[in-house]
């Protein structure tokens, strides 16, 4: 499985980042995080163990749908459905629209956590 990268900084110093790179003075490495979150409280909460478990079952079982997930969990597919949109904002999940249906798909379960 993939591994993604992840930064902590603070929002300061990404905005100043990413206004860098804009301008072209700066071109980040490969091996530099895509990813970046403000404060490690907020990585916490999108990668809780609760998350990380809901990452695991997706992987073992490939649903086919939120509801296809939801009745394997015993969660609610609209707290799901919220929790896998996170997910997906960080680029760890990603949800395909096959048909009528939203399936989920785990992008990344290993992370390498890289604080500045």
């Amino acid at each position: 499985m993939n591994t993604i990268t992840i930064g902590i900084m603070p929002q300061k110093e990404i905005r100043k980042r990413v206004y860098a790179i804009a301008r072209g003075e700066y071109r980040p490495g490969p091996d530099e995080p895509k990813v970046w979150f403000t404060s490690m409280r907020s990585l916490a909460e999108v990668l809780s163990d609760d998350n990380r478990a809901l990452l695991r079952v997706i992987l073992e079982t490939e649903p086919k749908s939120i509801s296809a997930l939801a009745e394997t969990t015993g969660r609610k597919p609209s707290n799901l459905s919220r929790t896998l949109r996170t997910l997906s904002r960080y680029g760890i999940v990603c949800l395909e629209r096959e048909n009528r249906h939203v399936r989920p798909i785990v992008k990344a379960s290993e992370f390498r956590i890289i604080a500045a």
